[in-house]
This record gives C-alpha cells, sequence and structure tokens, in this order.
C-alpha cells in the first residue's frame, strides 16, 4: 500500500530539518576553528576572564596561542576572581601575558586606577596594559566627552606609572563612534571588528579582536581572539 501523502511531506520536512541542522554545526565549527591569516599575522593570541572558567594553560599555549590579555579589574572595586590563576598560569605555560582593566562610567578615574593598581603586580616583562573602552555592560550613565577624556586621561596616567608602558586603548566602533575618543588620546590601539580588520579610529591599530567565537584547546566554550599588526 502506497504511503499517505502526509507522510511523504512528513520525510522530507525531516530530510530538510537534518540538512539544516548539519549545515548550522558546519558553520558553527567553521566559526569556532576561524582565525586571520597566520602568514598575515604571526603573533595571534587571546583575551580571557572569568567567564572562559578554569583554564588548562599548557594547552592553549600548544593550539597557537602567542599571548593572553588578562581581566584584572573593573570600575572601582571588581577584582576578577580569576586573574591570579590565570596570570601565574599564562606564564607558568611560557606565553606573554597582558592586564586589562574595563573602565566604567560611572565611577572616578581615580578609584578605578587604584583597583588596578592594588590588583596588578608590576611586571617589567608584562605586555602593556590594557583600558577596554565599550558600552556592552557598562553602566547606563553617558558622561560628556570633555568629562570622560579628562577622566580617561587621568586614569591612563596612574596606570602608566605603576606599569612604566604606554597603555592599550581597546574599543569598539559604537563607543568610539560616540565619544572619539582616539583622536583625543594618542595611544596604541586594540580595535574591535569581527572577522574584518578594522577601518575606524584616528591611527592605525596595532592589535585587532577579529573574533569572540574561537575554539582553544585547554578553554571551555568560545574566545575572543587577537592578532598583532607587524
Amino acid at each position: 500500500m502506497a504511503a499517505p501523502l502526509w507522510g511523504k511531506r512528513l520525510n522530507r520536512m525531516t530530510v530538510g530539518m537534518l540538512g539544516f541542522a548539519l549545515l548550522g554545526g558546519a558553520l558553527l565549527y567553521g566559526a569556532m576553528q576561524w582565525r586571520p591569516s597566520p602568514s598575515a599575522y604571526p603573533v595571534q593570541g587571546i583575551d580571557v576572564s572569568h567567564h572562559q572558567g578554569e583554564i588548562a594553560w599548557p594547552s592553549v599555549a600548544a593550539d597557537s596561542v602567542d599571548f593572553a590579555y588578562i581581566k584584572a579589574t573593573e570600575g572601582g572595586d571588581f577584582r576578577d576572581p580569576r586573574f591570579a590563576d590565570n596570570w601565574t598560569g599564562a606564564s607558568a605555560a611560557g606565553l606573554r601575558r597582558g592586564a586589562y582593566h574595563f573602565f566604567t562610567l560611572c565611577r572616578l578615574a581615580s578609584d578605578q586606577a587604584s583597583n588596578f593598581i592594588a590588583t596588578v603586580p608590576r611586571d617589567p616583562q608584562a605586555l602593556p596594559a590594557a583600558v577596554d573602552l565599550e558600552f556592552g555592560g557598562n553602566c547606563a550613565e553617558r558622561p560628556s566627552r570633555s568629562v570622560l577624556l579628562a577622566e580617561l586621561k587621568a586614569f591612563i596616567a596612574e596606570v602608566e606609572a605603576h606599569t612604566g608602558k604606554s597603555v592599550l586603548i581597546y574599543t569598539t566602533r559604537e563607543f568610539e563612534d560616540y565619544y572619539q575618543i582616539t583622536a583625543a588620546i594618542d595611544r596604541p590601539l586594540w580595535l574591535r571588528r569581527i572577522a574584518f580588520p578594522p577601518d575606524f579610529g584616528a591611527r592605525p591599530w596595532v592589535m585587532w579582536q577579529a573574533s569572540n567565537f574561537r575554539s582553544v584547546d585547554g578553554i571551555s566554550g568560545r574566545v575572543d581572539w587577537n592578532v598583532v599588526r607587524q
């Protein structure tokens, strides 16, 4: 007896759904494996925080990772609970390491700098400290450009006095469009643009956050991936 018409349609739908699922899985896998060309960008690395959980740093170092930027602090009182372990673990695995601070728009620069300085030890071998400027995860307050620039310059001065190196400015297109930070503060730029090289900022970037979906051995889940301009 011939199969009912609805049965044939159901089978086709099942096959179609399976095909879409397989395609989606392949695209997801490709996204998690993608990185900019190593020949164009020989130095590549990650940035991490407590959101990555416990990290097996020897496995990370063996997976084509050259350096790690590690979240240290946020605002005036938050200290990343995994900073000390990540700071020690990255160094023990032979990776170059740098610390970054998430700059909040609703705390004084002096409080934020004190938080960072108290958390991150002086290390002449460390990469330059970075300040993370973005709206995502930030408070709702939007100070004027003049106020933010004054606060940010104060933060940078204190951190540079502590580390002895110029601070790296990390920012997004949205934040840069709103505040035009890079034209006012002459510091090396670390810019975020997924998949394509950044085309914003007042001068060429030195580091590019190219992916927020990279899979790396030793880390459960996705991680941000960055490359250095040569």
